[in-house]
């Protein structure tokens, strides 16, 4: 009776968790996807209707840069009674200031389209990083169910990352751009109504406890596990960030069409998707802080592969195979968040790591056709340095960290 009744229980909590995983799942692809097309909705908006290359890019901007400042308004997310309400706010102020971005620009001042769309980009890491944030507590206790569920994460980023821009695509051809981008800000708000639906996610400290953005900034510093995690994040991130701008330039180094090139750009994107399903088939085993170094390596050699194909068949697959390679370590830096992150500022850590990411990325693929003059594979040459380098620094950063323990012990 006593073994019937405990199995109950268990085939309960189970259902319970992955009922709350499908929630989140949902709540994740949609609000990241308004997220993921954002960028690509505005400039086709500028564009389409006759505005300049450079007010695309200066309104494109506008909403990507502002995601460095989202630490600042993080601190919500831990001291909220119930985060739920602080996520439900930022995806609704996310889809209104795009849509009021979106049905004024060419009718007010470019200037208060710019304003909308920085408002639109302070809540983008709430979108991504703090909805990270809520899955340890929905995933469940065990490791490898924290590590499926990673790999679901990763599953919504990648698609989000896919679809967002392609819906734009697809609906600025068939109707209008200015159309695309409310449909995007409508599945901001859908997001945020199904995030009242999640497992309700206590504070996990009184308000006073909860460090302030700086704090968890130097809270991160002083941390090595956390520091390590960060440092490869924004190394690596920063490394692939490059590939898109390489793939299109490519053309001359394969001797093939602009489209045929962009195909590189494809398969990377289906290696990443790839690889979120394999993490979550096999999920990856062992200490978080460990794998994110081992990953990084893989990430590294994938990158190294890219820069010595022969020919397009073989760049093909490499670029595939770092997709891959960039899924699994992503998922391993979710789970070094998770699992090192202290209760009280777990919220501002997803946050800070996430907002940090994405400027790297940023300045990837800046730096990337800065340097692109000086050939077609010299930004690949430069990540693979920067990659491997972060890799070193790493297991040199680990083992000072130990000798130093065993000396305080």
């Amino acid at each position: 009776m006593f073994w019937t009744e405990r199995a109950a229980r268990r085939t309960r909590a189970d259902r319970g968790t992955r009922g709350g995983l499908t929630r989140y799942v949902v709540v994740a692809t949609l609000a990241r996807l308004c997220d993921g097309g954002a960028v690509v909705a505005v400039i086709l908006l500028v564009t389409t209707t006759g505005g300049s290359s450079a007010v695309a890019g200066l309104l494109g901007a506008c909403v990507t840069a502002p995601h460095v400042l989202g630490p600042f308004i993080a601190r919500t997310l831990d001291t909220a009674r119930d985060s739920r309400t602080v996520l439900s706010i930022a995806c609704a102020a996310h889809s209104l200031t795009l849509a009021g971005a979106v049905l004024t620009y060419g009718h007010v001042p470019t200037a208060v389209t710019a304003a909308l769309l920085v408002c639109s980009g302070l809540v983008g890491p709430i979108l991504t990083g703090g909805v990270s944030a809520q899955l340890p507590a929905i995933a469940g206790p065990a490791v490898a169910q924290q590590r499926r569920a990673q790999g679901w994460d990763v599953a919504t980023y990648g698609l989000a990352g896919t679809l967002g821009p392609s819906l734009v695509a697809a609906l600025t051809a068939a109707t209008s751009a200015r159309t695309a981008g409310l449909v995007l800000a409508s599945s901001a708000l859908l997001a945020g109504a199904c995030a009242r639906l999640l497992p309700h996610r206590p504070p996990p400290a009184a308000g006073d406890a909860v460090p302030r953005p700086w704090q968890t900034l130097a809270l991160i510093g002083r941390s090595p596990r956390l520091r390590r995690t960060l440092i490869l994040t924004v190394c690596v991130a920063l490394s692939v960030a490059v590939l898109p701008v390489v793939a299109v330039a490519s053309t001359s180094l394969y001797a093939v069409s602009a489209g045929t090139a962009g195909g590189l750009v494809a398969a990377y994107g289906l290696g990443t998707l790839a690889g979120a399903l394999g993490v979550m088939a096999w999920p990856p085993t062992g200490e978080a802080d460990r794998l994110t170094s081992r990953l990084a390596l893989v990430v590294s050699a994938g990158l190294a592969g890219i820069l010595l194909a022969p020919s397009l068949g073989v760049a093909l697959v490499t670029y595939a195979l770092t997709g891959v390679a960039n899924a699994f370590f992503f998922a391993a830096t979710l789970a070094a968040r998770g699992e090192y992150s202290p209760p009280e500022a777990r919220g501002q850590v997803f946050v800070w790591v996430g907002a940090l990411k994405i400027t790297a990325g940023s300045a990837g693929t800046a730096l990337a056709g800065v340097v692109l003059g000086a050939g077609v594979l010299v930004p690949v040459l430069a990540a693979v340095v920067l990659s491997a380098g972060a890799v070193v620094w790493s297991l040199v950063d680990r083992r000072a960290t130990d000798q130093q323990n065993v000396v305080e012990s």
